[in-house]
């Protein structure tokens, strides 16, 4: 019975990549001489820091810019609070989150359920969704379907199999 995976991950080496250049962006542009701000990886986090809001704003759409550039999906990052930090500067800690969550999983079972295919079924297998079907074309539906719903996290599908 052919059946995928429906998956959310992330590329580490892409987001470590991506870190990599803005922070050598930071250092380099006119706009940011003498403002302290800076990015730092944190295994799964990312903290930035800076000496204004208006200047932190700056920092994340520069980090924004290198992610996207190494196809690395905004929905993603999950940005806490702007909080103010010593010396008059600003920090906001952005999670990078990889992974279907439970509740998440649920919301892509749901879809799949409300695309009324026959002979569909889907289950959570950890951080992971498998669905199963009869034809490889109803399969095919499914992802089209996944695809163009908007869950707020990146999918992507793997481990198809006929």
């Amino acid at each position: 019975m052919p059946s995928f995976d429906v998956v959310s991950e992330v590329d580490e080496q892409e987001v470590r990549n991506a870190v990599d250049q803005a922070e050598r962006e930071l250092t380099t542009r006119f706009d940011f001489k003498g403002t302290n701000s800076s990015i730092e990886l944190k295994d799964l986090e990312i903290d930035l820091k800076s000496s204004s809001s208006d200047r932190l704003t700056a920092v994340r759409q520069v980090l924004e810019e290198k992610l996207v550039k190494r196809k690395v999906s905004l929905k993603s990052l999950e940005y806490g609070k702007v909080e103010d930090a010593a010396g008059g500067t600003v920090r906001q800690n952005v999670k990078i989150n990889a992974g279907i969550t439970s509740e998440k999983a649920r919301a892509v079972n749901k879809a799949i359920k409300e695309m009324g295919l026959k002979g569909i079924q889907s289950q959570t297998q950890g951080d992971q969704v498998r669905v199963t079907g009869k034809k490889r074309d109803d399969l095919q539906a499914v992802m089209e379907g996944l695809k163009k719903t908007d869950l707020e996290i990146p999918l992507q599908f793997n481990n198809f199999r006929d």
